[in-house]
Formats: structure tokens, C-alpha cells, sequence
């Protein structure tokens, strides 16, 4: 098989602002293995960083928000060995240059040692059998496997670039729509620093000292009394794009998503309505769903919004537990 040199690029945001190069690339690469710490320190000092056009050698350069900083990875399996597959795809807007999707709950987004097929990616290969010359889907952020909803693709390298410094600017957004436990307040914001686990590194800690900035953003959209532990619909708003972000940052704040298999609690247990309890506790997953975006096209320059319309598994759990029907009007939207 032969191999390539592979290049990454990421555009440094907020909780970035004046950390260590070497700390904000271990972050943004935490889905390549070979990234360690030590070896980021390596690819610096041999030049194959740069930032906005420019070789960096020093890992203890500072960084700054807004920042185009380019990876050139080490020689590995060439992308080609993702395999197209004809699998259903839910797609919501599409033009020359990227497309919106919905994915489902359960569906992987990237293809992994656990995961080689049936992907969100092994399906955007099949449909981009038809793109012009050059152009690749290219995933702009991603969502956990359990987690429902809109996903960004970029068809180039440029595009994917300019999407993520659109998704930078205060007028862009990016909204989720959460089910947790606990009586929230009517809105807040949520500032933990967050890092990866140095126990279990597929989970996310607060981590005060070690931690990337992070904030989260959220709106109290309807409430159950759910008495001994209440339920709430939230509308959440990410200011940054940690991973796990939402669901550590409400678990942290003692509200808990409904069905988090990894930060979750059986607060199902405390409700006295058995009927909201037993709904409550067969929800098979987080509940959570990637529900809009809104950013100015990179190309066009039009003002994009993007809505992922809630599945079915989410809507039944809000009117089961009379939280929302889901109506434009009685939630607020």
C-alpha cells in the first residue's frame, strides 16, 4: 500500500488565545493517534507547522485566535482506503461548494479501528462520486455517535478552511437542543475549562488548571416539576467546539443529560410519576440533537441557516414528558 504525507488544517479559536502551540494542536489532533505531545513537539521543531502561511519552530509559541495553522502529518494509509457505500444519507442543503446532512443516532461520523464501514463518511464518498474534479467531502466539526443531527461538509480543503473562520465570528451560531435533569435555571452560561481524561481518554474532565477555555452558552426552552429530580429542554449555543462539551458542561453544573451512557445519572429512578420514570429511563441514548447553524457562506457570502428537524426518538420523548410538543410556537423558536 503506499503511503502519503497528509496535511491538517484547523483555525485556532477563543480558548485557544495565548496557549502553548504544541497544548492547542495536541487538541484539535485528538483524533490522530500518533499525536502525542512529544511527537506535535517534533513536527514544530522540524517545520511542518505553520501558521497563517508562516513555519513555526518553537513549541512554546504562543497562539492567538483566528489563527490558519497547517500540519503536515507523518506518511499513513492513504484516505482511499475509506470504502464509498451506498447508505442513506439525509441531506438537507447542497451547492457546489458544501452540504448539510442529518445524521442519525447510532451512526458513526468517521471511520475508526472499531468502525471501518457503514459510516457518515463511507456514505458521503458514494455521493461524492459525482463532484467535479478534485473536490472530497471533508467533515467541518463532528458529532459523537450517539448524538443526533446537523453535520457540515465541505467539498475542498479551501472551503473547509473558510467554514471554520466563518464559525469563528460572534454573528455565527451553532445550537443544540438538550434534554437534562434538574430544575435549570431560565438562561445561563457555563465557562468550565475542559481536557481529556488522563484515566480514560475516550472522556472529558473539568480540569481547571490543565483545561482548554470552553464555553457554553443555554436557554431553558420548558420544564417538568418531575419531583425528587425535574426535567428541562435547553437550548444550548457553543461559543467553542470542545468535545463533549455540552454534555460535561451540564453534567458539571449538576443538570445531567437524559440517557448519557458516559455522564449521565439513573435520576429516572427518583421520579414518582412511574410512567414519566419508565419513559425517561428507556431513552437509549444522550439527548441531545445538533439542531441549527448559522454562518455566512464562504463563497457566496449569503447568510446560511441550516436546521436538522428533530427525530423521532427526541419529539417522543418531549411530549411523553410533556416538555414540548415541538411546535414552533410553544418553544419559542
Amino acid at each position: 500500500m503506499t503511503l502519503f504525507p497528509a496535511s491538517r488544517d484547523v483555525i485556532t479559536d477563543r480558548g485557544d488565545a495565548g496557549r502553548r502551540l504544541d497544548l492547542v494542536l495536541r487538541r484539535h489532533l485528538a483524533d490522530v493517534a500518533v499525536a502525542t505531545r512529544t511527537q506535535i513537539q517534533v513536527w514544530i521543531e522540524n517545520g511542518q507547522v505553520r501558521v497563517d502561511g508562516q513555519p513555526v519552530r518553537r513549541v512554546a509559541t504562543r497562539a492567538r485566535s483566528g489563527a490558519h495553522v497547517s500540519i503536515l502529518l507523518p506518511d499513513r494509509a492513504p484516505r482511499m482506503g475509506v470504502t464509498a457505500e451506498d447508505l442513506a444519507l439525509d441531506v438537507l442543503y447542497e451547492d457546489d461548494h458544501l452540504l448539510a446532512v442529518n445524521k442519525p443516532a447510532g451512526m458513526v461520523v468517521h471511520p475508526g479501528y472499531r468502525h471501518t464501514t457503514g459510516t457518515l463518511l463511507n456514505a458521503l464518498l458514494w455521493r461524492a462520486r459525482g463532484w467535479t474534479g478534485g473536490q472530497r467531502p471533508s467533515l467541518v466539526g463532528r458529532l459523537d455517535k450517539l448524538t443526533s443531527g446537523l453535520v457540515i461538509v465541505a467539498k475542498t480543503a479551501a472551503v473547509h478552511t473558510s467554514i471554520q473562520r466563518a464559525r469563528e465570528s460572534p454573528a455565527s451560531k451553532r445550537e443544540y437542543l438538550a434534554v437534562a435533569y434538574g430544575r435549570v435555571k431560565a438562561r445561563g452560561a457555563v465557562d468550565f475549562r475542559l481536557a481529556s481524561d488522563p484515566h480514560q481518554r475516550q472522556k472529558v474532565v473539568v480540569s481547571p488548571v490543565h483545561g482548554a477555555a470552553s464555553f457554553t452558552r443555554f436557554e431553558r426552552l420548558a420544564h417538568v416539576a418531575a419531583p425528587h429530580a425535574g426535567l428541562s429542554l435547553l437550548r444550548c449555543r457553543l461559543l467553542t467546539g470542545r468535545r463533549h462539551q455540552i454534555r460535561v458542561h451540564l453534567a458539571a453544573s449538576g443538570w445531567p443529560l437524559v440517557g448519557d451512557p458516559d455522564y449521565g445519572e439513573p435520576r429516572w429512578a427518583r421520579i414518582l410519576d412511574t410512567t414519566l420514570a419508565e419513559t425517561v429511563r428507556a431513552f437509549p441514548r444522550q439527548a441531545l440533537h445538533s439542531w441549527r447553524a448559522t454562518f455566512v457562506h464562504p463563497l457566496t457570502r449569503e447568510r446560511l441557516l441550516l436546521e436538522a428537524p428533530v427525530p423521532e426518538d427526541f419529539e417522543r420523548l418531549l411530549v411523553t414528558t410533556h416538555l414540548c410538543e415541538f411546535r414552533q410556537d410553544a418553544c419559542g423558536t
